[in-house]
């Protein structure tokens, strides 16, 4: 193998993800761009085996870009490597080790970190070491802000396997003007925007390729209506390839201007992540989180009546001074709304993030693992965080799955006029005493226990069944009807008894 001098490196979370920060980092080095190559593995692979793989490009520097999803197993390799080739220069970066560097284990087995946007101050570092021999007199580094249109775009960087098998990640701009106190992006200063005429280029040179989907990290997309409604205008003209684009929204800022044009697009083609984070006012204040909900309501019920978008809220339950019961009464309050998906997050301490502070007052305890959850507060404590723990997951498992929405559909019906949130709770109370664990569920046994949960609730057997088969069966022959519903429903379809059952209850 060609000896490589710099090797930028990273895990992601998946393999379907891409690193979109070590693309920044290579289409910025400049003349040393030739000398460098871009490693990716997924969290899931040996770390012995990715010490080996880099050790065979026999590189000088080795940079990798720490998250909270791969900080453990980046320690893990950057140990070995330092022991087994003390000579390589290891140099970290990303959000997990900018802040509260000091305290980092990493900290003893990498030469220097680089903290912040690092897209010139890395280039910066490989020049002086690699040029003139000349290595930084301190370990850690801090960079200057870029100025964000002088940085080179990385979107040639995708290659053609990243286009058909990865998601493509983009950006219109860096930063955000809210201070919501468990995001990192509360210590920006500003919003920065890139060129977007140079990005919309690039993005048809992306498009020309293949490309087909598009998930911008932006984090307020719809801050400067100017700016969206250009964007939108620009993909609208080329919706006929296909497109799938999703944005993250700030949820009570939809202004005329934008409705007019995301009314354009068709069903499949829009995603809306929606940041809700709480519907507790107190709670609200007391991260710093700013949000109109009549306006997040009126949002909602315009997105849900008057467009194609599909929406993608988020709660974080273990926010401080949220109860169980403000939680539920937000929850139920959301579903109200109509959003397609509700994703349920637990708090986790980010380092850096402002919502340190809360510690002491609400006897904030978060794990010393990552991702550093909340294990318990002065207003949930650690039994009722683990239930929401389950809860999240049975949700996601359930209803943000898509594989269940008959069974969601009767408990829609069922908890008319009575909190959905405790609905829901009850039915994951009645799982957890039946699995030990929340990952590696079988499709099967989802749904038998869901069938086992309709029941217990004096469903019929053959309404329980009926709900199940829909959910169980869809897109699949009759054959594959599971056991467990065998007896309820009849086995041969041209039995006169049969065609009653499946007449009656709308069987295909």
């Amino acid at each position: 193998m060609q000896q490589t001098p710099i090797l930028l490196c990273t895990l992601n979370s998946t393999y379907q993800h891409a690193s979109f920060g070590l693309r920044y980092l290579l289409a910025n080095l400049g003349p040393l761009q030739s000398q460098a190559t871009l490693l990716e593995w997924t969290i899931k692979e040996n770390p012995r085996v990715i010490v080996e793989k880099i050790l065979l490009h026999t590189p000088r520097i080795v940079g990798f870009s720490v998250y909270i999803w791969n900080t453990t197993e980046t320690l893990q390799i950057i140990s070995t490597l330092k022991k087994i080739a003390p000579q390589i220069t290891i140099v970290l970066g990303g959000p997990e080790i900018s802040h509260e560097t000091q305290t980092q284990e990493h900290l003893k087995w990498c030469d220097y970190v680089i903290t912040g946007e690092a897209d010139f101050s890395f280039r910066q570092f490989c020049e002086n070491l690699i040029y003139r021999n000349q290595l930084p007199d301190q370990k850690i580094l801090t960079s200057e802000l870029p100025d964000i249109k002088s940085i080179q775009l990385p979107y040639d960087l995708y290659s053609t396997e990243d286009i058909k098998n990865r998601i493509i990640y983009v950006e219109a701009s860096r930063g955000c003007p809210y201070k919501c106190e468990y995001c990192l992006s509360s210590l920006d200063k500003s919003v920065r925007s890139f060129d977007l005429n140079l990005f919309l280029t690039e993005l048809k040179k992306l498009m020309e390729r293949g490309a087909r989907t598009f998930k911008f990290v932006d984090r307020t997309f719809n801050l400067s209506p100017t700016s969206s409604c250009q964007i939108l205008q620009f993909f609208l003209e080329h919706i006929s390839l296909g497109l799938f684009l999703h944005f993250e929204m700030v949820p009570d800022r939809l202004p005329p201007e934008i409705r007019e044009l995301i009314e354009k697009f068709p069903t499949g083609s829009l995603q809306f992540e929606v940041g809700i984070q709480t519907l507790n006012p107190q709670v609200a204040i007391n991260v710093s989180r700013k949000n109109d909900l009549l306006k997040v309501e009126q949002n909602f019920h315009y997105l849900r009546t008057s467009t194609h978008v599909h929406t993608h809220a988020d709660l974080i339950a273990g926010l401080p001074g949220e109860t169980l019961e403000s939680f539920a009464a937000g929850f139920d309050r959301l579903v109200h709304m109509g959003p397609d998906e509700i994703q349920v997050g637990i708090l986790k301490r980010l380092k850096g993030t402002p919502i340190a502070r809360h510690e002491k007052n609400f006897q904030m305890i978060y794990s010393e693992f990552p991702p550093f959850q909340i294990l318990s507060t002065s207003t949930m404590d650690y039994i009722t965080l683990q239930k929401m723990n389950r809860f999240a997951k049975f949700w996601d498992l359930y209803a943000n799955s898509g594989q269940f929405k008959n069974f969601m559909t009767w408990f829609t019906q069922r908890a008319q006029g009575q909190s959905f949130f405790d609905a829901f709770f009850t039915f994951t109370e009645f799982l957890s005493q039946r699995f030990t664990e929340t990952h590696s569920l079988s499709l099967m046994s989802l749904a038998e226990q869901a069938w086992l949960y309709l029941k217990t609730q004096n469903v019929s057997d053959i309404d329980a069944a009926t709900i199940i088969e829909k959910d169980y069966c869809h897109g699949f022959k009759r054959r594959d009807l599971p056991v467990f519903l065998k007896p309820a429903i009849p086995a041969d379809p041209t039995t006169a008894a049969a065609k009653n059952h499946r007449q009656m209850h709308h069987l295909t």
